[in-house]
């Protein structure tokens, strides 16, 4: 009896340790919740002072669309930027294990800019985002997928 909860003990703890390490850097792809295809790839990194950053690293090809070369309708710093390498996550702070928020999204197709919190998943292989203005109800949410 012993040995058998020591041995649920192990493989609970084997298990849970997927998300014990896991954070949000790396490499995503992008998925529209609207048409549900890929728009991009998304690098992920941390910063010095503890946030977390994403650029597009590459614009995925899709039926019927053109890919815009630069950011026309983004606001400020962001107008006429190249798409590739332009920062579209900025400023998210881990809150949780798996909870991430406090930070900005860019839609760069709109040129709009939300607040977005983000969860990762218990495996670290998908990222929920919520994109919104004021509250989170009142938003988008979107699922990316980590590259491997």
């Amino acid at each position: 009896m012993k040995r058998n909860l020591l041995l649920v003990i192990a493989c609970g703890l084997m298990t849970s340790g997927v998300t014990w390490g896991a954070d949000i850097v790396g490499t995503w792809r992008n998925i529209d919740d609207k048409t549900g295809t890929s728009k991009g790839i998304i690098q992920i990194t941390k910063e010095a002072n503890g946030t977390y950053t994403g650029k597009i690293v590459r614009v995925t090809p899709r039926p019927g669309y053109t890919p815009k070369e630069s950011c026309v309708n983004c606001p400020g710093d962001f107008k006429d930027k190249p798409m590739l390498g332009l920062n579209v996550l900025n400023g998210l702070k881990k809150e949780s294990e798996t909870e991430y928020g406090g930070g900005k999204i860019l839609d760069p197709l709109s040129g709009k800019l939300y607040s977005v919190k983000a969860k990762l998943s218990a495996n670290g292989k998908n990222l929920k985002l919520r994109g919104f203005v004021g509250v989170s109800a009142l938003g988008r949410s979107q699922t990316w997928y980590r590259e491997e």
